[in-house]
């Protein structure tokens, strides 16, 4: 059987035939004049048929160039619909996860590690933010952390969040050892910033006043107080979800096991531009693992 003649005969045909000039097909399909005229003439040789009436100045299509034009076109329109969907199809499998620092590196890398273990097929980007930006719309699924009363529009939760007071193993022992919860007093606390909450509900809890201490650290970001303190440089009240990997570590314990509902929690929200089904398979594994990790 003979082979297909190549496709580019076939484009130069079509444009041809199209414009009814080489000149102007050569120019929508970025070859020279002479490379467009070559190819027609070898696919006229290739079908031992005259498809063009060559003028001077213009192309006439012959009755077999009008009869073969139909069938090129349509096979011209089922290649290039079945390359666009090709290169969408390996697009669309794309899925950009947008999330804090924070969470990304303590829980969501390992979640996302896993998943491309279940489903190597989807590509997954995680991008870590600092401070949440609406106006970079990015994401196909982006997770923040809000508090409880100011919960996004279509938020899934990923946990009822609660907050652990921990410090270094090394606190427990020695000398200045904490036994009680007044002891916390005498050491230095690590605040995160917009987060001072949280020592107001862990010391209520704990039946404190905040106000009888006055010794600390801050600073802007829960991986960095999680560190310090694991350092053994005071202690922390920060969310149960950050914390899974320093306990499961052992570079942190709670001092004392008191354990307050957060006043901030993860949220899980979809762009409405999202991937579909590929998004969706993304967000229920997010979902389920943080169900199974917070339960």
């Amino acid at each position: 059987m003979k082979p297909p003649p190549p496709l580019n005969y076939i484009r130069s045909f079509e444009s041809s035939a199209r414009h009814l000039s080489f000149t102007a097909a050569a120019n929508e399909l970025g070859y020279t004049q002479a490379a467009v005229s070559t190819h027609v003439r070898a696919l006229e040789h290739y079908i031992g048929r005259q498809l063009f009436i060559r003028y001077p100045r213009s192309l006439k299509l012959t009755e077999m160039g009008e009869a073969f034009l139909p069938t090129l076109r349509q096979a011209l329109d089922q290649i290039d619909q079945a390359t666009e969907a090709i290169v969408t199809s390996s697009r669309n499998r794309t899925v950009v996860v947008s999330c804090p620092m924070s969470l990304a590196e303590n829980w969501l890398a390992g979640c996302m590690a896993a998943f491309r273990k279940k489903h190597p097929e989807i590509e997954i980007v995680l991008h870590g933010t600092i401070w949440e930006d609406i106006s970079e719309q990015i994401a196909d699924i982006t997770i923040s952390t809000r508090r409880f009363d100011d919960r996004p529009p279509a938020g899934i939760p990923l946990w009822n969040d609660e907050l652990l007071l921990l410090c270094a193993p090394a606190l427990l022992d020695g000398e200045h050892a904490l036994k009680t919860p007044r002891d916390i007093l005498k050491v230095d606390w690590i605040f995160v910033h917009g987060r001072q909450e949280y020592w107001q509900v862990v010391t209520t809890a704990l039946g404190l006043d905040m106000d009888e201490h006055d010794k600390g650290l801050s600073t802007n970001a829960s991986n960095i107080a999680l560190e310090l303190a694991a350092m053994g440089a005071g202690l922390v009240a920060t969310q149960r979800s950050l914390a899974h990997a320093y306990l499961r570590r052992g570079l942190l314990v709670e001092p004392f096991p008191v354990r307050p509902p957060s006043p901030w929690n993860y949220y899980l929200t979809e762009s409405q531009l999202s991937k579909g089904n590929i998004a969706r398979i993304v967000r229920e594994w997010i979902i389920s693992r943080a169900r199974e990790d917070g339960a």
